[in-house]
């Protein structure tokens, strides 16, 4: 899995780490904070989570333009640094009028703006690494390892969100509404400064990629870009319009898990755990099952008895601390609502090797699916998801009824967690199929001269995916559950009979 990969995929991994977590951690609480902190209603605050999301998916078309003129290395930098100042002023607390308003709306424009800078090209960057036809080979297996990297940073996010605002409440005496969550966002500003000083710690293994014009400082010999004629350039591009029209509806659908899904978290799915149930809640838990999961493939994949010795070493460790942490889980457990969203991350460190591994089997058989077919496969898998969620609704109040019955005093009907987390971990193995491989599928077809451009063209789409997350804020309301649910289940569906459509088309450039 990691072998035959360049040094620099794995500081740019990182580096992008860093600047996930921070992300996350303000994803983690940000649509509950719109609600507490200015009182909007899930249609309001749906809105402005859509269209943030939106900004933060669009604008890395700006910056690959840019990219493509000055370097992607000077607008990543840049990126960190407008970040930085977006994530500062999110952090101080300014209450819930005009004010607060203002300026918590200047911070999302910065925050937007510089993860434009940032984003996409530092996936160019990584694009580029196997422009070198040594690791030409292993594209698909590093954009897997890198979307990895993304995932631990935003595994422990909501761990962090949740912690550091329960810690300003309780121990520092913030207890208005909405108050404590500015402290999560101050999480993100220590996370970028972490994220800028492995880039430039590392910068040696990468600096041949950052495509800086005229700098001639690399010491790293050019790769020639490949000579295309226009009708190979248009017909690339028109392959790549094609996905991107596809994926605006999965990620319409993916990102509901930071409004509707979370909604769902909120208001209708338990609120403690007990005994065994607590195991998922904790972090640490999903960690451990990650070592185990990582090690357990080294076990079998190692050339040497040492490496192997090491390995069952380290999942007998990992079975025993969780064997360990079962026998001190008493009593209950809140459960709070973006808890739910540490599972996507855990779920796709945890199933990496696992999808690289089938994929290498299905190579080394001559049966491995295109890129565009994983994607459409990926539309399928997020449907079903959805249907989980239907199944899981039923004999629910709508969200209207439920929010009355609790203005009363009156509990209304939850649902367990297994639900939620079932859906996630579906929802997962459709990212896996799509994300990695769509993000891949660019940087292998852009033509040479359009690669910023082309990958801001596949944040873009997620862009309008994003703003179109919102619906699901309008939907939550006096619809049943279950037609909210349906109309991803509908999309997803429409969306992936589309792409098979397109395949001969697709397949052709890929």
């Amino acid at each position: 899995m990691f072998e035959n990969q360049p040094k620099g995929l794995y500081a740019l991994a990182l580096a992008n780490t860093g600047e996930r977590f921070g992300y996350y951690t303000m994803i983690a609480v940000f649509a509950l904070f719109l609600r507490a902190n200015f009182g909007l209603d899930a249609g309001w605050a749906g809105e402005i989570y859509g269209d943030f999301l939106m900004l933060v998916y669009f604008l890395p078309i700006v910056g690959g333009w840019l990219a493509d003129k000055f370097g992607f290395g000077k607008m990543v930098t840049i990126g960190i640094i407008i970040m930085f100042l977006g994530y500062l002023l999110l952090a101080v607390p300014l209450g819930g009028k005009t004010i607060g308003l203002v300026a918590m709306l200047a911070a999302l424009v910065l925050i937007s703006f510089g993860t434009g800078l940032f984003k996409g090209n530092l996936q160019v960057m990584v694009g580029n690494l196997y422009d070198d036809p040594q690791y030409a080979n292993q594209r698909d297996a590093g954009f897997s390892i890198f979307y990895m990297a993304i995932n631990i940073g935003a595994l422990f996010a909501p761990t962090a969100a949740i912690q550091i605002s329960e810690y300003a409440k309780n121990s520092l005496g913030y207890t208005a509404p909405g108050e404590a969550y500015h402290f999560a966002f101050a999480v993100a500003c220590a996370s970028l400064i972490l994220s800028i000083a492995i880039y430039y710690l590392f910068r040696p293994t990468f600096r041949h990629t950052e495509g800086n014009k005229g700098s001639g400082k690399s010491g790293v010999a050019a790769v020639p870009e490949q000579e295309l004629t226009k009708e190979e350039t248009k017909q690339r591009i028109v392959a790549l319009c094609l996905v991107f029209a596809v994926v605006i509806f999965f990620w319409m659908a993916f990102h509901q898990n930071g409004l509707s899904l979370t909604y769902f978290a909120d208001e209708f799915t338990e609120k403690s755990a007990s005994g065994v149930n607590t195991m998922p809640f904790d972090v640490w838990n999903l960690v451990l099952i990650i070592f185990i999961v990582y090690a357990g493939f080294s076990l079998f994949q190692s050339k040497t008895k040492k490496g192997k010795l090491i390995s069952a070493l380290i999942v007998l460790v990992a079975l025993g601390l969780l064997i360990y942490k079962y026998t001190l889980a008493n009593g209950d457990v809140a459960i709070s609502a973006p808890i739910f969203q540490q599972f996507n991350p855990f779920y796709v460190v945890a199933l990496t090797p696992v999808s690289m591994a089938i994929f290498a089997y299905l190579a080394n058989k001559g049966k491995e699916p295109s890129a565009p077919r994983k994607i459409a496969y990926g539309m399928l898998v997020a449907g079903a998801a959805f249907l989980v969620m239907m199944f899981a609704s039923q004999g629910l109040l709508t969200p209207n009824e439920q929010a009355a019955r609790a203005a009363s005093g009156e509990l209304g009907p939850l649902v367990s967690p297994y639900w939620l987390i079932s859906t996630y971990l579906i929802l997962t193995f459709g990212e896996l199929l799509l994300s990695p491989m769509g993000i891949s599928f660019v940087s292998k077809v852009a033509p040479p001269k359009y690669k910023g451009l082309m990958m801001g063209g596949w944040f873009g789409a997620t862009a309008i995916g994003n703003k179109l997350v919102s619906v699901g804020g309008y939907l939550w309301g006096d619809l049943p559950l279950w037609v909210v649910w349906l109309v991803f289940i509908v999309l997803c569906l429409l969306s992936a009979l589309f792409m098979f459509a397109m395949m001969k088309r697709l397949e052709k450039v890929a």
